[in-house]
Formats: C-alpha cells, sequence, structure tokens
C-alpha cells in the first residue's frame, strides 16, 4: 500500500499543526471553530444538493438512431454466484439489440466450478459465451474486468453485475447517444439503478425501502445534476457503458480498488472525457439485512477512502472543477458518512440532558438553520428521486431515515479499520435469486420506462421527470 504522497503529508502536518495549536492555546475558540467549520460545511452540501435537484428536472432528447449500430461487449463477472447465473442469463437474453452487432461475456474464476457448471449448463443466446480467467492476484471484480476488457470486440463496453435486471432498450438508448455525441469527448454513460421490493428470507423492510430511497436520490438526482454541470462522478459499480477505445487507452480498472467505479470516473476526466447519464434504467434488489448491507457498504466507504487517497495525491490533475466535484462527490460522502453518527448522538444527548435538567435545549440559529436545511435536503433529494424511480418513500421512512445515517457512521468506522488491516479484500455480497412474481409486479410499481417496442425507441420521449 503507497504512503502519502508529499503534498498529502503536507497538508496533514500543516492540519494537524493548526488544530493542535488551536486547541492548545486557544481552546474555547478551537471549540466554536470547529463547530462552525461543521456547520457551514453541512451547509454547503444542503445547497449542493439542493442545486443538483433543480439541475437535473430536465432531461435531453432523446438523439437519433444511428444509421449502423456499433458493435457492443457485453461484459458480466461473477464469482459464487451458482444460484442466480441463469437469472442473468435470461434477462441479458431479453436485450433488444442486434444480434449481429453483440458479444457478450460471463467472466468467471478458473476455481469457482459451481457457476462455472450452472453457466454451461443454462441455455445462452449465441452472442453470450462463458469466459474463464486464469487465476491470479488480486482477485477481485476488477481483475476480472480487465480480463474482459483484452477479449472484447466491441466499439462499446457495458459491465452488468450478477443480479442486475436490465432495460432491454438500454444498449440502444446508450449506442446513439454516443454516435450522437458532438464532442468526441463523451466516454461514458451511466445508467440509473432502481431498488425494487426483494422478496428473499433475509429482506429487511426497513434497510431496503432506505437504500432504495438512497439509491433514488443518487441516481435520478445528484448524477444527472452533476452531468448537466458537466462535472465528474462517482460511477455506479453496474450498468457503465464506455467507448472500450477510451476504457483500453486509461487502461481499465484498478485492480486494487475495491471501488474500481468510483475511479474510474475521475480518471476518465483527468484524461479529458466526459460523463454522462442515460434515462433506461437496470433494476437489482437490495442487499438485504444487517449481516448483508454492512459489509457491502463497508466495502464502498473504503475504496471512496482508496480514490480519495489516490486522486489527492496530485490534485491538480484533476484541474479546478475536477477536485471540486471530487470534495462534494468521495469527500462530502465520506465527511457525512463519519458524522452522521456522531451529529445524532450530539443532538439526542444534548436533548436529554436538557430535559433531566428542567431545562428547554438550546437551539442556537445556525445549528437549527443546519438541522432543519441538512435534513430537508436529503428528504427532500430522496423524495424526488423516489418519485421518478417509481419506489416508496413516505412519512415513516423520513423518519426512520436518521437512524439509517448512523449505520453509515458504523460501516464508515469499519472501513477505516479494514483500509488498516487489510486494504484490498474484497467483501463479497451475496446475491439470491428473485423469489418468483407476477408479471404485473415484476418491479414492484408500474415502470414507464419498461421495453418499449424497437418502433417506438425516438417516438417516446424519456420519462417525465418532476
Amino acid at each position: 500500500m503507497r504512503g502519502f504522497a508529499p503534498v498529502q503529508l503536507a497538508a496533514v502536518v500543516a492540519f494537524a499543526a493548526t488544530v493542535g495549536a488551536l486547541a492548545w492555546f486557544q481552546p474555547e475558540r478551537f471549540g466554536s471553530g470547529v463547530v462552525l467549520a461543521g456547520a457551514w460545511g453541512f451547509l454547503a452540501v444542503a445547497f449542493w444538493r439542493a442545486a443538483l435537484i433543480l439541475l437535473s428536472a430536465t432531461a435531453p432528447p432523446p438523439p437519433p438512431e444511428p444509421v449502423v449500430w456499433p458493435r457492443y461487449t457485453v461484459v458480466a463477472a461473477l464469482y459464487q454466484e451458482a444460484e442466480i447465473v441463469s437469472q442473468l442469463i435470461g434477462r441479458l437474453s431479453r436485450i433488444d439489440y442486434p444480434a449481429d452487432r453483440l458479444q457478450g461475456l460471463l467472466v468467471l474464476e478458473a476455481h469457482d466450478h459451481d457457476t462455472i457448471a450452472a453457466a454451461l449448463a443454462t441455455p445462452r443466446p449465441d452472442w453470450l459465451e462463458v469466459f474463464v480467467i486464469p487465476p491470479g492476484k488480486p482477485q477481485t471484480k476488477p481483475r476480472a474486468l480487465n480480463c474482459a476488457l483484452a477479449q472484447a470486440t466491441g466499439e462499446l463496453l457495458t459491465v452488468y453485475d450478477a443480479e442486475d435486471d436490465p432495460d432491454p432498450l438500454q444498449l440502444r438508448e446508450a449506442a446513439a447517444r454516443f454516435v450522437a455525441d458532438p464532442t468526441g469527448r463523451l466516454a461514458c454513460l451511466q445508467a440509473p439503478l432502481r431498488i425494487r421490493r426483494s422478496r428473499t428470507p433475509d429482506a429487511s423492510p426497513f434497510l431496503d425501502r432506505q437504500f432504495a430511497a438512497e439509491y433514488a436520490s443518487l441516481f435520478e438526482t445528484a448524477l444527472p445534476g452533476i452531468a448537466r454541470l458537466g462535472l465528474p462522478f462517482p460511477l455506479g459499480g453496474t450498468s457503465n457503458h464506455f467507448r472500450t477505445d477510451v476504457l483500453s487507452a486509461v487502461e481499465g480498472w484498478d485492480s486494487w480498488n475495491v471501488t474500481e467505479d468510483a475511479d474510474l470516473g475521475f480518471r476518465l476526466w483527468r484524461r479529458g472525457w466526459r460523463l454522462g447519464v442515460l434515462s433506461r434504467p437496470t433494476w437489482e434488489t437490495p442487499p438485504g439485512g444487517l449481516d448483508n448491507w454492512l459489509p457491502q457498504r463497508t466495502r464502498w466507504l473504503k475504496g471512496y477512502m482508496q480514490t480519495w487517497g489516490v486522486h489527492t495525491r496530485e490534485p491538480w490533475r484533476l484541474g479546478g472543477r475536477g477536485a471540486a466535484a471530487l470534495v462534494m462527490t468521495v469527500g462530502a460522502g465520506l465527511a457525512s458518512a463519519a458524522l452522521h453518527g456522531l451529529s445524532l448522538a450530539w443532538v439526542a444527548a444534548t436533548v436529554l440532558v436538557a430535559l433531566m435538567a428542567g431545562l428547554p435545549p438550546e437551539t442556537p440559529a445556525l445549528a437549527l438553520s443546519v438541522l432543519v436545511l441538512g435534513a430537508a435536503s436529503a428528504w427532500l433529494s430522496c423524495a424526488i428521486g423516489a418519485r421518478r424511480a417509481g419506489v416508496p418513500y413516505g412519512p415513516s421512512d423520513m423518519i426512520a431515515a436518521p437512524a439509517y445515517w448512523a449505520l453509515l457512521s458504523l460501516a464508515f468506522a469499519h472501513a477505516a479499520w479494514r483500509l488498516v488491516l487489510d486494504p484490498f479484500a474484497w467483501d463479497k455480497t451475496r446475491h439470491r435469486r428473485d423469489a418468483p412474481a407476477g408479471a404485473a409486479e415484476t418491479h414492484d410499481v408500474l415502470d414507464e420506462t419498461a421495453p418499449l417496442r424497437l418502433s417506438a425507441l425516438h417516438a417516446a420521449a424519456p420519462e417525465p421527470v418532476a
């Protein structure tokens, strides 16, 4: 694991020296300064979130259909997924794209005999093949994706996960957007990820609903807003669509980063490329109970820490706008996860102490503004995102949200500990096959962007947003 770069070491020493000096010589001013800095930081994030909601309110018009569809490579890297590989194959088989322009790779580890056997036993379309990669280190998803990248024949490439259910017309929308790009600098398009109700035995209604709202906030408001600003953002781990030549030029994914998607979005920006978003979604199921949610979120936050460390070694390479985007996405995500639990505990302790003393709690104007605006912007982003995604989010979910935010602090502490002890370990998320459901309830709600006929791709405008 690489140590601090000179600029990082200098920043850490300067920060520690300043904080230490203030705490020693002016403790009262130091305490008020910490509170003030935290308050203004939270307010900045709240205004940033509100701006993204407004910017994401309009979607670009659909591009014209290309004369010749580009050749497309579809990649799914799987490990210990024997239970659901047949389900994934069935969903990929519904992709509506010229079959003679498709290449599909189910990327499997050589020692994962159960998944290999299940994949080979499942009927597959002619364009979808099983690709077994040789053993190697690290054994991570990004390494598997890099092995597939070397075999890709498509001009465009997309990545799906084992539990994904992509809109069949998603590839057509992405291909049309790439072909119509007037700048020639569009390197990646991110499809929205939407969470549907889990029907597995380990489902957790509280975690599932909060997880779905969190995804809706990110993929329906935040990322579209950032894309409208022309800024980089952390990619989702699935349903990213790339220009294959650009992906190869930036040497693919970082095999050692456990959120290789977050890192790649900023690496593309550093090379002068641009990112965008799509309207046609990919549906997923939530991770389930705390025993599944916590390792997954720990890995995500650990990868965010790795990404922050990598891109702050030479932050000037991102430019001013790119560095600001890194701070407001990766940096703010880490800071929020670290402080949510502490903030909630501080508020609860203040109220309890005041009640026990028979006094009204102190409500400084700035602290009250931070509390109201911060929570309101988060709730509003989730509510609008959930409406756009067609997932439930009501008053009871808003009331329960602070408890979910506090759990992020538990994951943050775990991630920091794991970063020190085992920085490159990949915490595998267990995926289960969806329980059978009627066609009318497949997505729990009506999905207005569900498969249209091929001739209707451009006859229908993108789903209107709130």
